[in-house]
């Protein structure tokens, strides 16, 4: 007596789809046998496989992670840091604009600075004058071309590293040089991220001619045009170049322990420089 087909109870034909009874077909399944219609047959590299086959295979494939996980991965060529500070600054610029002065004078170098709000010798590179649009995209033009470059030779730790440390430095040349001035931007960062890159292609043995024709139009340009801080490119090219120097000349394995002292012994020099600033203003 003949078995009966998978999920019907009438006698299993050979010549008939085991999906559809109904419907005759000659073509068999490469992997278990089955007669498969035009409709259930799946194109392989030798015949056709039926869908229960096909959904087995699939199955038994190692599951890939989202593309966004896969870009966070240790070692991966994504800039994510660089595309998170674009993606968070961009949104900050969003809150500028809904929320009219409040979050521009939460965040940005507000003066009289006082011990008592340290966070904006930081926060300051979030922010953009809401009545510029000019100023947030040059500063994140900027970054979204260098920021990629710079951060696949040094590394996403370190880039970040570089970042903030050239804000605090801009900030830092601000409270000494002009510290009654309302500084927002995130052009301190960008002018380190310039310096970083000028000592490194140096250290490379790389041409600088033109980083260092653009280096000179910007800063000048922050002597000659009103409204423009050129405290903070000065004390942020500064920053980053000294950041970057610091790595460059411990870039050993067995250097890296010195590199970390070295740079934490840099940002206790802003601190400290930040500190004996606000006694004398006190």
């Amino acid at each position: 007596m003949t078995d009966p087909a998978p999920g019907t109870g009438e006698a299993a034909d050979p010549n008939v789809c085991y999906r559809h009874p109904g419907r005759r077909s000659f073509v068999l399944c490469q992997r278990c046998g089955r007669t498969v219609c035009g409709q259930c047959q799946t194109p392989a590299a030798v015949g056709v496989q039926c869908p229960d086959c096909v959904a087995q295979a699939r199955s038994a494939l190692p599951k890939q992670k989202p593309a966004i996980v896969r870009a966070f991965r240790r070692g991966g060529a994504t800039p994510v840091v660089t595309y998170t500070i674009l993606a968070i600054t961009l949104g900050v610029f969003v809150l500028q604009l809904i929320s009219g002065s409040t979050v521009t004078r939460a965040l940005g170098y507000a003066p009289p600075l006082t011990p008592f709000e340290p966070w904006r010798m930081l926060t300051v590179a979030l922010v953009h004058s809401p009545s510029s649009f000019f100023h947030i995209l040059f500063n994140m033009y900027a970054l979204f071309v260098l920021g990629p470059l710079l951060e696949q030779l040094v590394g996403r730790a370190r880039f970040l590293v570089v970042y903030i440390m050239s804000t605090f430095a801009g900030s830092v040349a601000v409270l000494w040089l002009a510290p009654l001035t309302f500084v927002v931007g995130a052009s301190g960062a960008i002018f380190g991220l310039f310096g970083a890159f000028f000592v490194i292609q140096r250290r490379l043995g790389g041409n600088t001619v033109q980083l260092m024709v653009i280096l000179g139009i910007n800063l000048a340009l922050g002597f000659v045009v009103p409204g423009i801080s050129w405290q903070a490119h000065v004390g942020g090219l500064l920053g980053g170049a000294i950041v970057a120097l610091i790595m460059v000349r411990t870039r050993r394995r067995d250097q890296q322990v010195l590199q970390g002292i070295l740079i934490a012994a840099f940002g206790a020099v802003l601190v400290a420089g930040t500190v004996l600033r606000f006694s004398g203003l006190g």
